[in-house]
Protein backbone atom coordinates (compact mmCIF):
# COMPACT_ATOMS: atom_id res chain seq x y z
CA UNK A 1 0.00 0.00 0.00
CA UNK A 2 1.57 3.28 -1.12
CA UNK A 3 -0.81 5.75 0.48
CA UNK A 4 -0.51 7.34 3.91
CA UNK A 5 -4.17 6.98 4.89
CA UNK A 6 -3.39 4.43 7.61
CA UNK A 7 -1.04 6.93 9.20
CA UNK A 8 -3.98 9.23 9.95
CA UNK A 9 -7.08 7.00 9.94
CA UNK A 10 -7.61 4.08 12.35
CA UNK A 11 -10.33 2.93 9.95
CA UNK A 12 -10.25 3.64 6.21
CA UNK A 13 -13.14 1.60 4.77
CA UNK A 14 -16.79 1.91 5.75
CA UNK A 15 -19.87 -0.20 5.05
CA UNK A 16 -22.49 2.53 5.01
CA UNK A 17 -23.00 6.26 5.34
CA UNK A 18 -24.03 5.75 8.95
CA UNK A 19 -20.81 3.81 9.61
CA UNK A 20 -18.80 6.58 7.94
CA UNK A 21 -20.57 9.36 9.85
CA UNK A 22 -20.12 7.64 13.21
CA UNK A 23 -16.66 6.09 12.92
CA UNK A 24 -14.56 8.29 10.66
CA UNK A 25 -11.72 9.72 12.76
CA UNK A 26 -8.46 11.51 11.98
CA UNK A 27 -5.42 11.21 14.26
CA UNK A 28 -2.35 13.43 14.00
CA UNK A 29 0.55 14.81 16.02
CA UNK A 30 0.50 18.34 17.42
CA UNK A 31 3.32 19.41 15.08
CA UNK A 32 1.70 18.03 11.90
CA UNK A 33 3.05 19.72 8.77
CA UNK A 34 1.85 18.42 5.40
CA UNK A 35 5.10 19.17 3.57
CA UNK A 36 7.24 17.14 5.98
CA UNK A 37 4.76 14.52 7.17
CA UNK A 38 3.23 13.63 3.82
CA UNK A 39 5.35 14.78 0.88
CA UNK A 40 8.77 14.09 2.40
CA UNK A 41 7.59 10.81 3.87
CA UNK A 42 6.45 9.65 0.43
CA UNK A 43 9.81 10.77 -0.97
CA UNK A 44 11.66 8.68 1.62
CA UNK A 45 9.44 5.57 1.39
CA UNK A 46 8.38 5.64 -2.27
CA UNK A 47 10.74 8.04 -4.09
CA UNK A 48 9.52 7.03 -7.56
CA UNK A 49 5.83 7.44 -6.74
CA UNK A 50 4.29 10.05 -9.06
CA UNK A 51 2.77 13.08 -7.35
CA UNK A 52 2.22 15.64 -10.10
CA UNK A 53 1.51 15.24 -13.83
CA UNK A 54 1.69 18.68 -15.41
CA UNK A 55 1.21 19.88 -18.96
CA UNK A 56 0.45 22.93 -21.05
CA UNK A 57 -0.12 23.09 -24.79
CA UNK A 58 3.60 22.68 -25.54
CA UNK A 59 5.18 20.70 -22.71
CA UNK A 60 4.64 17.73 -20.36
CA UNK A 61 6.36 17.26 -16.99
CA UNK A 62 6.08 14.46 -14.43
CA UNK A 63 7.22 15.00 -10.83
CA UNK A 64 7.79 12.17 -8.38
CA UNK A 65 7.59 12.76 -4.65
CA UNK A 66 11.40 12.71 -4.56
CA UNK A 67 11.33 15.55 -7.11
CA UNK A 68 8.77 17.44 -5.05
CA UNK A 69 10.82 17.07 -1.89
CA UNK A 70 14.01 18.28 -3.58
CA UNK A 71 12.36 21.18 -5.40
CA UNK A 72 10.45 22.33 -2.32
CA UNK A 73 13.67 22.16 -0.28
CA UNK A 74 15.50 24.21 -2.91
CA UNK A 75 12.64 26.72 -2.98
CA UNK A 76 12.60 26.95 0.82
CA UNK A 77 16.35 27.65 0.84
CA UNK A 78 15.99 30.28 -1.87
CA UNK A 79 13.13 32.03 -0.06
CA UNK A 80 15.08 31.95 3.19
CA UNK A 81 17.98 33.63 1.39
CA UNK A 82 15.55 36.28 0.17
CA UNK A 83 14.64 36.96 3.80
CA UNK A 84 11.41 34.98 4.25
CA UNK A 85 10.93 33.54 7.73
CA UNK A 86 8.25 31.93 9.86
CA UNK A 87 5.07 34.01 9.98
CA UNK A 88 5.77 36.07 6.86
CA UNK A 89 2.94 36.29 4.34
CA UNK A 90 3.69 35.48 0.71
CA UNK A 91 1.19 35.98 -2.10
CA UNK A 92 1.38 33.37 -4.88
CA UNK A 93 0.03 34.48 -8.25
CA UNK A 94 1.26 31.57 -10.33
CA UNK A 95 -1.77 30.48 -12.38
CA UNK A 96 -1.13 26.72 -12.78
CA UNK A 97 2.64 26.75 -13.16
CA UNK A 98 4.30 23.81 -11.43
CA UNK A 99 6.29 26.30 -9.34
CA UNK A 100 3.11 26.87 -7.34
CA UNK A 101 3.51 23.42 -5.73
CA UNK A 102 7.20 24.04 -5.02
CA UNK A 103 6.40 27.38 -3.37
CA UNK A 104 3.40 26.19 -1.34
CA UNK A 105 5.35 23.26 0.11
CA UNK A 106 8.39 25.47 0.73
CA UNK A 107 6.32 28.00 2.66
CA UNK A 108 4.86 25.19 4.78
CA UNK A 109 8.40 24.05 5.56
CA UNK A 110 9.48 27.57 6.51
CA UNK A 111 6.37 28.20 8.58
CA UNK A 112 5.53 31.17 6.37
CA UNK A 113 1.94 31.88 5.34
CA UNK A 114 0.94 31.27 1.73
CA UNK A 115 -1.74 33.44 0.15
CA UNK A 116 -2.79 32.06 -3.25
CA UNK A 117 -4.28 34.64 -5.63
CA UNK A 118 -5.56 34.74 -9.17
CA UNK A 119 -3.42 36.14 -12.01
CA UNK A 120 -6.45 38.20 -13.09
CA UNK A 121 -6.02 40.73 -10.27
CA UNK A 122 -5.40 44.35 -11.22
CA UNK A 123 -3.52 47.09 -9.35
CA UNK A 124 -6.37 48.03 -6.98
CA UNK A 125 -7.01 44.36 -6.13
CA UNK A 126 -3.33 43.73 -5.41
CA UNK A 127 -3.06 46.91 -3.34
CA UNK A 128 -6.06 45.84 -1.28
CA UNK A 129 -4.56 42.39 -0.62
CA UNK A 130 -1.10 43.67 0.26
CA UNK A 131 -2.58 46.12 2.77
CA UNK A 132 -5.15 43.75 4.27
CA UNK A 133 -2.92 40.68 4.50
CA UNK A 134 0.34 42.40 5.50
CA UNK A 135 2.16 40.74 2.61
CA UNK A 136 5.97 40.48 2.76
CA UNK A 137 6.66 38.93 -0.66
CA UNK A 138 4.96 38.46 -4.02
CA UNK A 139 5.74 35.55 -6.35
CA UNK A 140 4.01 35.73 -9.72
CA UNK A 141 4.00 34.63 -13.34
CA UNK A 142 5.81 36.90 -15.80
CA UNK A 143 3.09 37.10 -18.47
CA UNK A 144 -0.29 38.87 -18.56
CA UNK A 145 1.41 42.06 -17.24
CA UNK A 146 1.13 40.63 -13.71
CA UNK A 147 4.54 41.99 -12.53
CA UNK A 148 3.55 45.44 -13.82
CA UNK A 149 0.41 45.41 -11.68
CA UNK A 150 2.48 44.46 -8.63
CA UNK A 151 4.97 47.23 -9.39
CA UNK A 152 2.17 49.79 -9.62
CA UNK A 153 0.63 48.54 -6.37
CA UNK A 154 4.06 48.71 -4.72
CA UNK A 155 4.52 52.31 -5.90
CA UNK A 156 1.02 53.24 -4.75
CA UNK A 157 1.75 51.90 -1.26
CA UNK A 158 4.81 54.14 -0.88
CA UNK A 159 7.52 53.04 1.54
CA UNK A 160 6.17 49.55 2.24
CA UNK A 161 8.83 46.86 1.83
CA UNK A 162 7.80 44.17 -0.63
CA UNK A 163 10.06 41.41 -1.92
CA UNK A 164 9.19 40.30 -5.46
CA UNK A 165 10.02 37.22 -7.55
CA UNK A 166 8.80 36.20 -10.99
CA UNK A 167 8.59 32.92 -12.90
CA UNK A 168 10.22 33.41 -16.28
CA UNK A 169 13.53 34.05 -17.97
CA UNK A 170 16.01 36.91 -17.91
CA UNK A 171 16.11 39.77 -15.45
CA UNK A 172 13.64 42.35 -14.16
CA UNK A 173 14.68 45.36 -12.11
CA UNK A 174 13.72 45.00 -8.46
CA UNK A 175 12.75 41.35 -8.86
CA UNK A 176 14.26 37.94 -8.11
CA UNK A 177 14.16 35.30 -10.83
CA UNK A 178 12.46 32.38 -9.05
CA UNK A 179 13.54 29.63 -11.45
CA UNK A 180 17.18 30.71 -11.40
CA UNK A 181 17.10 31.02 -7.61
CA UNK A 182 15.62 27.54 -7.19
CA UNK A 183 18.16 25.89 -9.50
CA UNK A 184 21.09 27.41 -7.60
CA UNK A 185 19.78 26.49 -4.13
CA UNK A 186 20.62 23.36 -2.14
CA UNK A 187 18.16 20.42 -2.14
CA UNK A 188 18.91 19.81 1.56
CA UNK A 189 16.63 21.43 4.13
CA UNK A 190 16.39 20.43 7.78
CA UNK A 191 13.01 20.52 9.49
CA UNK A 192 12.97 23.51 11.85
CA UNK A 193 12.43 22.73 15.52
CA UNK A 194 11.57 24.62 18.67
CA UNK A 195 10.34 28.17 18.13
CA UNK A 196 11.14 27.93 14.43
CA UNK A 197 9.00 24.82 13.94
CA UNK A 198 5.27 24.74 13.28
CA UNK A 199 2.34 23.46 15.30
CA UNK A 200 -0.82 21.93 13.87
CA UNK A 201 -2.93 24.89 15.00
CA UNK A 202 -0.57 27.55 13.59
CA UNK A 203 -1.79 29.65 10.67
CA UNK A 204 -0.72 27.94 7.46
CA UNK A 205 -2.29 30.00 4.68
CA UNK A 206 -4.93 32.57 3.89
CA UNK A 207 -7.41 32.60 1.04
CA UNK A 208 -9.31 35.65 -0.07
CA UNK A 209 -12.96 34.73 -0.60
CA UNK A 210 -14.11 34.95 -4.19
CA UNK A 211 -16.07 38.06 -3.39
CA UNK A 212 -19.50 37.41 -4.94
CA UNK A 213 -20.72 40.15 -2.61
CA UNK A 214 -18.66 43.03 -1.22
CA UNK A 215 -14.90 43.13 -0.76
CA UNK A 216 -13.20 39.74 -0.34
CA UNK A 217 -12.26 38.62 3.16
CA UNK A 218 -9.10 36.67 3.95
CA UNK A 219 -9.99 33.25 5.31
CA UNK A 220 -7.45 31.80 7.77
CA UNK A 221 -6.66 28.08 7.84
CA UNK A 222 -4.33 26.10 10.09
CA UNK A 223 -1.93 23.25 9.35
CA UNK A 224 -4.73 20.74 10.05
CA UNK A 225 -6.66 21.90 6.96
CA UNK A 226 -5.04 19.30 4.62
CA UNK A 227 -6.28 16.52 6.92
CA UNK A 228 -9.83 17.79 6.56
CA UNK A 229 -9.52 17.16 2.84
CA UNK A 230 -9.17 13.41 3.37
CA UNK A 231 -12.98 13.47 3.28
CA UNK A 232 -12.96 15.61 0.14
CA UNK A 233 -10.55 13.40 -1.79
CA UNK A 234 -10.97 9.84 -0.53
CA UNK A 235 -14.68 9.72 0.23
CA UNK A 236 -16.27 12.29 -2.10
CA UNK A 237 -13.96 12.50 -5.14
CA UNK A 238 -13.08 8.82 -4.62
CA UNK A 239 -9.49 9.26 -5.74
CA UNK A 240 -7.64 6.02 -6.35
CA UNK A 241 -4.31 4.86 -4.99
CA UNK A 242 -1.78 5.42 -7.79
CA UNK A 243 -4.59 6.95 -9.86
CA UNK A 244 -4.63 10.39 -11.51
CA UNK A 245 -7.06 13.00 -10.23
CA UNK A 246 -8.02 16.15 -12.15
CA UNK A 247 -9.74 19.09 -10.48
CA UNK A 248 -10.28 21.97 -12.89
CA UNK A 249 -9.18 25.05 -10.96
CA UNK A 250 -6.75 27.93 -11.12
CA UNK A 251 -4.36 27.97 -8.14
CA UNK A 252 -5.74 31.39 -7.19
CA UNK A 253 -8.99 29.69 -6.18
CA UNK A 254 -9.42 27.72 -2.97
CA UNK A 255 -10.81 24.83 -5.03
CA UNK A 256 -7.25 24.11 -6.15
CA UNK A 257 -6.46 23.16 -2.56
CA UNK A 258 -9.56 20.98 -2.53
CA UNK A 259 -8.42 18.96 -5.52
CA UNK A 260 -4.81 19.50 -6.53
CA UNK A 261 -2.64 18.61 -3.55
CA UNK A 262 -3.71 17.80 0.01
CA UNK A 263 -6.32 15.07 0.26
CA UNK A 264 -5.34 13.50 -3.06
CA UNK A 265 -1.72 12.98 -2.03
CA UNK A 266 -2.62 11.69 1.43
CA UNK A 267 -4.90 9.12 -0.25
CA UNK A 268 -2.11 8.06 -2.61
CA UNK A 269 -3.30 9.59 -5.90
CA UNK A 270 -1.28 11.74 -8.26
CA UNK A 271 -2.82 15.00 -9.47
CA UNK A 272 -3.14 16.18 -13.07
CA UNK A 273 -2.72 19.82 -14.03
CA UNK A 274 -3.47 21.32 -17.43
CA UNK A 275 -2.05 24.84 -17.50
CA UNK A 276 -4.07 26.41 -20.31
CA UNK A 277 -4.04 30.07 -21.32
CA UNK A 278 -7.66 30.11 -22.47
CA UNK A 279 -10.33 27.59 -21.56
CA UNK A 280 -11.34 25.32 -24.42
CA UNK A 281 -13.57 22.37 -23.55
CA UNK A 282 -12.33 20.25 -26.45
CA UNK A 283 -8.65 20.79 -25.58
CA UNK A 284 -9.30 20.01 -21.93
CA UNK A 285 -11.08 16.76 -22.80
CA UNK A 286 -8.26 15.81 -25.12
CA UNK A 287 -5.54 16.37 -22.48
CA UNK A 288 -7.45 14.57 -19.73
CA UNK A 289 -8.23 11.52 -21.85
CA UNK A 290 -4.70 11.25 -23.26
CA UNK A 291 -3.12 11.32 -19.80
CA UNK A 292 -5.54 8.73 -18.40
CA UNK A 293 -7.35 10.74 -15.72
CA UNK A 294 -9.17 8.37 -13.33
CA UNK A 295 -11.20 10.79 -11.19
CA UNK A 296 -12.50 14.21 -12.14
CA UNK A 297 -13.93 17.28 -10.41
CA UNK A 298 -15.15 20.51 -12.00
CA UNK A 299 -17.77 23.19 -11.34
CA UNK A 300 -21.11 22.89 -13.17
CA UNK A 301 -19.98 25.76 -15.42
CA UNK A 302 -17.33 23.45 -16.92
CA UNK A 303 -19.73 20.51 -17.29
CA UNK A 304 -22.19 22.78 -19.12
CA UNK A 305 -19.52 23.41 -21.74
CA UNK A 306 -18.40 19.77 -21.84
CA UNK A 307 -21.83 18.37 -22.67
CA UNK A 308 -22.05 20.71 -25.67
CA UNK A 309 -19.05 18.90 -27.18
CA UNK A 310 -19.27 15.62 -29.09
CA UNK A 311 -18.23 13.42 -26.16
CA UNK A 312 -18.27 10.33 -28.36
CA UNK A 313 -14.92 11.47 -29.79
CA UNK A 314 -13.12 11.08 -26.46
CA UNK A 315 -11.84 8.08 -24.55
CA UNK A 316 -13.39 7.91 -21.08
CA UNK A 317 -12.25 4.34 -20.38
CA UNK A 318 -9.89 5.35 -17.55
CA UNK A 319 -12.41 7.69 -15.90
CA UNK A 320 -14.07 5.96 -12.93
CA UNK A 321 -15.65 8.77 -10.92
CA UNK A 322 -16.77 12.38 -11.41
CA UNK A 323 -18.01 15.01 -8.98
CA UNK A 324 -18.97 18.68 -9.00
CA UNK A 325 -19.22 21.65 -6.64
CA UNK A 326 -19.07 25.44 -6.69
CA UNK A 327 -22.61 26.03 -7.97
CA UNK A 328 -25.68 23.79 -7.87
CA UNK A 329 -25.79 21.11 -10.56
CA UNK A 330 -28.61 21.38 -13.09
CA UNK A 331 -30.40 18.03 -13.67
CA UNK A 332 -30.06 18.58 -17.42
CA UNK A 333 -26.27 18.56 -17.08
CA UNK A 334 -26.38 15.49 -14.82
CA UNK A 335 -28.49 13.54 -17.30
CA UNK A 336 -26.45 14.46 -20.38
CA UNK A 337 -23.12 13.59 -18.73
CA UNK A 338 -24.52 10.25 -17.54
CA UNK A 339 -25.80 9.52 -21.03
CA UNK A 340 -22.31 9.97 -22.54
CA UNK A 341 -20.08 8.49 -19.82
CA UNK A 342 -22.23 6.18 -17.71
CA UNK A 343 -21.06 8.11 -14.62
CA UNK A 344 -23.45 9.64 -12.13
CA UNK A 345 -22.15 13.06 -11.14
CA UNK A 346 -22.00 13.43 -7.38
CA UNK A 347 -22.47 16.92 -6.06
CA UNK A 348 -20.79 18.35 -2.99
CA UNK A 349 -20.97 21.56 -0.99
CA UNK A 350 -18.33 23.61 0.73
CA UNK A 351 -16.84 27.07 0.90
CA UNK A 352 -13.48 28.76 1.09
CA UNK A 353 -14.05 28.45 4.84
CA UNK A 354 -14.57 24.66 4.81
CA UNK A 355 -13.64 21.37 3.17
CA UNK A 356 -16.35 19.21 1.56
CA UNK A 357 -18.97 19.66 4.28
CA UNK A 358 -21.94 18.08 2.48
CA UNK A 359 -21.66 15.55 -0.33
CA UNK A 360 -23.16 12.65 -2.22
CA UNK A 361 -20.93 10.00 -0.70
CA UNK A 362 -20.57 6.56 -2.33
CA UNK A 363 -22.93 4.80 0.10
CA UNK A 364 -25.91 6.98 -0.82
CA UNK A 365 -27.78 7.11 -4.11
CA UNK A 366 -27.21 10.53 -5.70
CA UNK A 367 -30.28 12.64 -6.37
CA UNK A 368 -29.71 15.13 -9.22
CA UNK A 369 -29.70 18.64 -7.78
CA UNK A 370 -29.15 17.53 -4.18
CA UNK A 371 -25.93 18.37 -2.31
CA UNK A 372 -26.19 15.07 -0.47
CA UNK A 373 -25.64 14.55 3.26
CA UNK A 374 -23.27 16.07 5.87
CA UNK A 375 -19.65 15.00 6.27
CA UNK A 376 -18.39 13.45 9.53
CA UNK A 377 -17.72 16.16 12.09
CA UNK A 378 -19.98 18.66 10.32
CA UNK A 379 -23.20 18.69 12.36
CA UNK A 380 -25.56 20.57 10.07
CA UNK A 381 -28.59 22.52 11.22
CA UNK A 382 -30.88 24.67 9.06
CA UNK A 383 -31.84 27.80 10.99
CA UNK A 384 -34.70 30.21 10.24
CA UNK A 385 -34.57 34.00 10.69
CA UNK A 386 -35.17 33.59 14.44
CA UNK A 387 -32.27 31.12 14.50
CA UNK A 388 -34.58 28.21 15.29
CA UNK A 389 -34.15 24.79 13.61
CA UNK A 390 -36.24 24.31 10.48
CA UNK A 391 -38.66 21.47 9.83
CA UNK A 392 -38.35 19.03 6.93
CA UNK A 393 -39.08 20.88 3.69
CA UNK A 394 -38.59 24.31 5.26
CA UNK A 395 -35.90 26.61 3.91
CA UNK A 396 -33.21 27.85 6.27
CA UNK A 397 -29.60 28.95 6.50
CA UNK A 398 -26.96 26.21 6.40
CA UNK A 399 -25.18 26.31 9.76
CA UNK A 400 -22.62 24.01 11.38
CA UNK A 401 -22.34 23.46 15.12
CA UNK A 402 -19.07 24.63 16.69
CA UNK A 403 -20.00 24.78 20.37
CA UNK A 404 -18.27 21.45 21.06
CA UNK A 405 -15.24 22.20 18.93
CA UNK A 406 -14.65 23.15 15.31
CA UNK A 407 -14.79 20.38 12.70
CA UNK A 408 -11.51 19.53 10.98
CA UNK A 409 -10.95 21.81 7.99
CA UNK A 410 -13.16 24.67 9.17
CA UNK A 411 -11.47 28.07 9.03
CA UNK A 412 -10.12 29.71 12.16
CA UNK A 413 -11.45 33.20 11.38
CA UNK A 414 -11.14 36.15 9.03
CA UNK A 415 -7.75 37.84 9.18
CA UNK A 416 -7.84 41.28 10.81
CA UNK A 417 -11.63 41.22 10.75
CA UNK A 418 -13.02 40.14 14.14
CA UNK A 419 -16.39 41.75 13.37
CA UNK A 420 -16.95 39.55 10.29
CA UNK A 421 -15.71 36.54 12.24
CA UNK A 422 -18.31 37.21 14.96
CA UNK A 423 -21.02 37.65 12.31
CA UNK A 424 -20.20 34.23 10.91
CA UNK A 425 -19.48 32.39 14.18
CA UNK A 426 -21.93 33.04 17.00
CA UNK A 427 -24.41 31.25 19.28
CA UNK A 428 -22.50 28.01 18.80
CA UNK A 429 -22.82 27.92 15.00
CA UNK A 430 -20.86 28.81 11.90
CA UNK A 431 -23.31 30.57 9.59
CA UNK A 432 -22.57 29.94 5.91
CA UNK A 433 -24.88 32.55 4.41
CA UNK A 434 -26.35 29.87 2.12
CA UNK A 435 -29.96 28.67 2.12
CA UNK A 436 -31.14 25.08 1.68
CA UNK A 437 -33.92 22.69 2.65
CA UNK A 438 -33.89 19.06 3.79
CA UNK A 439 -36.13 16.29 2.48
CA UNK A 440 -37.60 13.42 4.48
CA UNK A 441 -34.64 11.16 3.68
CA UNK A 442 -32.04 13.60 4.99
CA UNK A 443 -30.82 14.92 1.62
CA UNK A 444 -30.05 18.63 1.47
CA UNK A 445 -31.08 20.81 -1.46
CA UNK A 446 -29.42 24.13 -2.23
CA UNK A 447 -31.68 27.16 -2.73
CA UNK A 448 -29.18 30.01 -3.04
CA UNK A 449 -27.12 32.60 -1.27
CA UNK A 450 -29.30 34.52 1.18
CA UNK A 451 -28.76 37.65 -0.93
CA UNK A 452 -29.84 35.83 -4.10
CA UNK A 453 -33.32 34.77 -2.92
CA UNK A 454 -36.01 36.57 -4.95
CA UNK A 455 -39.14 37.81 -3.14
CA UNK A 456 -41.98 38.24 -5.65
CA UNK A 457 -45.67 38.74 -4.80
CA UNK A 458 -45.20 36.99 -1.47
CA UNK A 459 -43.26 34.05 -2.93
CA UNK A 460 -39.64 33.22 -2.09
CA UNK A 461 -37.93 32.02 -5.25
CA UNK A 462 -34.48 30.44 -5.25
CA UNK A 463 -32.49 31.11 -8.44
CA UNK A 464 -31.25 27.55 -8.86
CA UNK A 465 -34.58 25.89 -9.61
CA UNK A 466 -35.44 28.50 -12.25
CA UNK A 467 -31.94 28.30 -13.76
CA UNK A 468 -32.32 24.54 -14.07
CA UNK A 469 -35.64 25.00 -15.86
CA UNK A 470 -34.22 27.59 -18.26
CA UNK A 471 -31.06 25.62 -19.04
CA UNK A 472 -33.10 22.54 -19.93
CA UNK A 473 -34.17 24.41 -23.10
CA UNK A 474 -31.80 23.34 -25.92
CA UNK A 475 -30.99 26.93 -26.92
CA UNK A 476 -29.51 27.83 -23.53
CA UNK A 477 -25.84 27.34 -22.72
CA UNK A 478 -25.76 29.29 -19.43
CA UNK A 479 -28.24 31.23 -17.35
CA UNK A 480 -28.26 33.47 -14.28
CA UNK A 481 -31.50 34.19 -12.44
CA UNK A 482 -31.82 37.41 -10.46
CA UNK A 483 -34.55 39.63 -9.07
CA UNK A 484 -35.47 42.96 -10.67
CA UNK A 485 -37.33 45.60 -8.60
CA UNK A 486 -41.04 45.90 -9.48
CA UNK A 487 -43.49 48.51 -8.09
CA UNK A 488 -46.32 46.00 -7.50
CA UNK A 489 -44.68 42.57 -7.08
CA UNK A 490 -41.63 43.78 -5.13
CA UNK A 491 -39.37 41.85 -7.48
CA UNK A 492 -39.82 39.90 -10.69
CA UNK A 493 -37.63 37.10 -11.99
CA UNK A 494 -35.04 37.98 -14.63
CA UNK A 495 -33.10 35.48 -16.75
CA UNK A 496 -29.75 36.56 -18.17
CA UNK A 497 -28.98 34.00 -20.86
CA UNK A 498 -25.98 32.91 -22.93
CA UNK A 499 -27.21 31.06 -26.00
CA UNK A 500 -25.71 27.85 -27.36
CA UNK A 501 -24.05 27.74 -30.75
CA UNK A 502 -26.50 27.96 -33.63
CA UNK A 503 -29.15 30.06 -31.86
CA UNK A 504 -29.87 33.79 -32.21
CA UNK A 505 -31.66 36.10 -29.80
CA UNK A 506 -35.20 37.05 -30.75
CA UNK A 507 -38.56 37.90 -29.22
CA UNK A 508 -39.87 34.57 -30.47
CA UNK A 509 -37.08 32.65 -28.69
CA UNK A 510 -37.65 34.68 -25.52
CA UNK A 511 -41.35 33.69 -25.45
CA UNK A 512 -40.47 30.08 -26.25
CA UNK A 513 -38.07 29.92 -23.27
CA UNK A 514 -40.63 31.56 -20.97
CA UNK A 515 -43.34 29.07 -21.96
CA UNK A 516 -40.85 26.23 -21.58
CA UNK A 517 -40.12 27.29 -17.98
CA UNK A 518 -43.85 27.47 -17.18
CA UNK A 519 -44.14 23.85 -18.26
CA UNK A 520 -41.10 22.66 -16.28
CA UNK A 521 -41.61 24.39 -12.92
CA UNK A 522 -44.29 26.37 -11.08
CA UNK A 523 -45.59 29.05 -13.52
CA UNK A 524 -45.14 31.90 -11.03
CA UNK A 525 -41.37 31.33 -11.20
CA UNK A 526 -41.01 31.99 -14.92
CA UNK A 527 -38.69 34.86 -15.93
CA UNK A 528 -40.78 37.89 -16.82
CA UNK A 529 -37.61 39.67 -17.94
CA UNK A 530 -35.13 38.00 -20.32
CA UNK A 531 -31.79 39.42 -21.46
CA UNK A 532 -29.49 37.68 -23.94
CA UNK A 533 -25.76 38.30 -23.37
CA UNK A 534 -22.44 37.01 -24.75
CA UNK A 535 -21.12 35.95 -21.33
CA UNK A 536 -22.03 35.98 -17.65
CA UNK A 537 -19.94 37.77 -15.02
CA UNK A 538 -18.08 35.18 -12.97
CA UNK A 539 -15.49 34.91 -10.25
CA UNK A 540 -12.20 33.15 -11.02
CA UNK A 541 -13.74 30.09 -9.40
CA UNK A 542 -16.49 29.98 -12.01
CA UNK A 543 -19.29 31.18 -9.74
CA UNK A 544 -21.83 33.45 -11.39
CA UNK A 545 -21.68 36.97 -9.93
CA UNK A 546 -25.40 37.72 -9.69
CA UNK A 547 -24.53 40.79 -7.61
CA UNK A 548 -22.98 42.38 -10.71
CA UNK A 549 -26.09 41.71 -12.76
CA UNK A 550 -28.27 43.22 -10.02
CA UNK A 551 -26.00 46.25 -9.72
CA UNK A 552 -26.10 46.85 -13.47
CA UNK A 553 -29.90 46.58 -13.49
CA UNK A 554 -30.19 49.07 -10.61
CA UNK A 555 -27.85 51.46 -12.42
CA UNK A 556 -29.94 51.22 -15.61
CA UNK A 557 -33.14 51.82 -13.65
CA UNK A 558 -31.65 54.73 -11.74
Amino acid sequence: MSSLLNKFLPKTEFESYEDFKSNFKVEYLENFNFAFDVVDEYADKYPDKVGLVWCNDDEDRIFTFKDLKDYSNKTANFLRECGIKKGDRVILTLKSRYEFWFCLLALHKLGAIAIPATHMLKTKDITYRIENAGITMAICIEENNVPDYFDRAHEKLGDIKLLKAFVGSGEREGWFNLREGIEKASPKFERPTGEDGTKADDLSFGLFSSGTTGLPKMVNHSYTYPLGHIITAKYWQRVMEDGLHYTVADTGWGKALWGQIYGQWIAGSAVFIYDYDRFDAAHMLDKASKHGVTTFCAPPTIYRFLIKEDLSEYNFSTLKYAVTAGEPLNPEVYNRFYEFTGLKLREGFGQTETVAAIANFPWIKPRPGSMGKPSPGYELVLLDKEEKPCDVGEEGEICFKIDNGRPLGLFTGYYRNPEKTREACHEGYYHTGDTAWKDEDGYFWFVGRNDDIIKSSGYRIGPFEVESAVISHPSVLECAITGVPHPVRGQVVKATIVLARGYEASEELKKEIQNHVKGVTAPYKYPRVVEFVDELPKTISGKIMRVEIRAKDMENQG
